[in-house]
């Protein structure tokens, strides 16, 4: 049988919600880090 029960769902932290607030740095730092990893492998494959 299915219950509606929803205690559960609320108790719950949303990963996703934990994460956006912190995007404004997690972004510029991934970026710059592929950035420096293509041009790595850019210049060792020159």
């Amino acid at each position: 049988m299915s219950s509606n029960d929803t205690s559960n769902t609320t108790n719950q932290t949303d990963v996703v919600e934990s994460i956006v607030h912190h995007m404004p740095v997690i972004l510029p730092v991934g970026g710059a880090i592929l950035i420096f990893l293509l041009a790595f492998i850019a210049v060792t494959m020159a």
